[in-house]
């Protein structure tokens, strides 16, 4: 029996279409992984499954009468959050004390999805149980929504999604932003509910190397065409007896970085003494002393809601806490009278939230420009050299053919190369690359590491690195801070 199936599909407006018409079809009993290259057509993939795709309309059948409530589709980005900058806002948790009363806890809002996706039953509350006790979500029941990690807050969306019992689960990297234990706990969760709920599942990776046990088919889309469904066991000895090319075009050349000046002292980039960063009853950092010396090369791990985030918003002048906590930054105490700029202009910085905060429909150029300003829209105009200086740094990551594409148009592994261009552009002191590789396919990720170790070869850069993968570190890594969860 068919659960969905599709049959020459081709949009009606060529602006939205597919290199060829479109046929796929999802047996019952079997579990799919979407794949391919940034940019490939995955999403537009995606939205055709579901029907959202504006010129895909009624072209997908279904083996179930409602869609709406059978089929269900969750997008796990880098971004978090609402639209709205004042939700952005709250969302630091550095900002928690102008948070309202009446704001929702994570409990009172899965209470609310539990209660709107059917009737309570026994069955319903155990299946609830058992995702709270293998998420770790008892502990977060207490606290505001938007407080919570980008880890935290995906756990929360798919314990939503998996009340409602969905005949069909689409879910879009879901892997993405969660650490090591997580992830396993994740694929147990979905693998358990493939066998006892009969839920068949879509995964849409860019990490092709991610797949899970229980994915029974592979359908890699390439270059705006949608390949046939093929074994994935096949499709993976394939794909890893298979030696892959990257065409690193931005590895190649004279690479004689100028970086800013800075009056460094007792060649310190960072001092942290004792540092606890508390928000009510939760503690956050607990007496952290850390000191960075300018050309140490750092890796930065925990687990979600470690505190990675916080300990970030510190070293970029952005947490008020800073100004109570003995920190030094470029041999500086915080608040000996240097303004948030003056430390902004040595760093260069990606992270998800930053990601979240591009919703402006630019060109990539104008993205990337900001970096020499630090500014998250670009109020000043970039002159010719300064454009110069955008391109070289987008065709050093291979997009230099989006230079004039806008934003919101592109994937979402193609935002996040032109926002590592926006933080390479002014080849800053400190780079801050937190979850660089995040969204990225195999190809894309091998460059970006390599990029990272040709820059940091000057022995002037100084490097802290941002992941949950161990594989993504870059080879130039020599130190390494590891955050407990308090």
């Amino acid at each position: 029996m068919k659960t969905i199936e599709m049959i020459n599909a081709r949009a009606r407006k060529p602006e939205w279409s597919m290199a060829e018409p479109v046929n796929f079809c999802m047996e019952e009993g079997e579990h799919i992984a979407i794949v391919g290259r940034n940019g490939a057509g995955k999403s537009m993939f995606v939205a055709m499954l579901t029907g959202r795709h504006p010129a895909f309309p009624d072209m997908v059948k279904y083996s179930f009468e409602e869609p709406y409530n059978n089929l269900k589709h969750i997008t796990f980005r880098d971004t978090y959050g609402g639209d709205n900058d004042r939700t952005y806002f709250l969302q630091q948790r550095w900002n928690q004390m102008e948070i309202d009363e009446e704001t929702p806890t994570v409990g009172s809002k899965l209470e609310e999805a539990y209660q709107l996706a059917g009737e309570d039953t026994p069955v319903r509350r155990a299946l609830q149980k058992h995702i709270y006790e293998l998420f770790h979500l008892e502990p977060l029941l207490d606290k505001y929504i938007i407080l919570l990690s980008s880890g935290e807050l995906r756990k929360y969306k798919l314990a939503s999604s998996l009340f409602t019992a969905p005949k069909v689960l689409i879910m879009e990297n879901p892997f993405i932003g969660l650490d090591a234990t997580t992830r396993d706990q994740l694929k147990e969760l979905m693998a358990m509910l493939t066998k006892e709920q009969g839920l068949q599942i879509i995964l849409v990776l860019a990490k092709s190397d991610e797949i899970p046990d229980f994915i029974t088919h592979i359908v890699e889309v390439k270059e705006m065409r949608v390949m046939p469904k093929v074994n994935s066991e096949q499709w993976i000895m394939d794909r890893y007896d298979y030696q892959i090319h990257t065409e690193n075009k931005g590895l190649q050349g004279n690479h004689n970085y100028q970086l800013s000046t800075i009056n460094y002292q007792l060649n310190e980039v960072i001092r942290f003494n004792h540092v606890s960063i508390r928000y009510g009853e939760r503690t956050i950092l607990k007496d952290l002393d850390w000191t960075v010396k300018r050309g140490e090369h750092w890796s930065l791990s925990g687990e979600n809601g470690s505190g990675k985030s916080t300990l970030l918003s510190l070293v970029c002048a952005d947490n008020p806490q800073s100004y109570a906590c003995d920190i030094s930054l470029f041999g500086h105490k915080r608040g000996s009278g240097e303004s948030i700029w003056d430390i902004k202009r040595h760093i260069g910085y990606v992270s998800p939230e930053m990601h979240r905060s591009y919703k402006q429909n630019i060109p990539a150029i104008q993205i990337v420009a900001s970096g020499l300003k630090d500014t998250i829209g670009l109020y000043v105009r970039p002159n010719e050299a300064e454009k110069e200086q955008c391109r070289k740094w987008l065709e050093k990551l291979g997009i230099g053919q989006l230079a004039n594409r806008n934003f919101m148009e592109m994937s979402s592994g193609e935002q996040r190369l032109v926002l590592l261009a926006r933080a390479f552009v002014k080849e800053p002191d400190l780079m801050i690359l937190d979850e660089p590789l995040h969204g990225l396919d195999l190809e894309n990720r091998k460059m970006v590491k390599q990029l990272v170790d040709d820059y940091c070869k000057n022995p002037d850069v100084t490097l802290i690195f941002v992941t949950h993968y161990q594989e993504e570190l870059p080879s130039c890594i020599d130190h390494a801070l590891y955050l407990e969860r308090h």
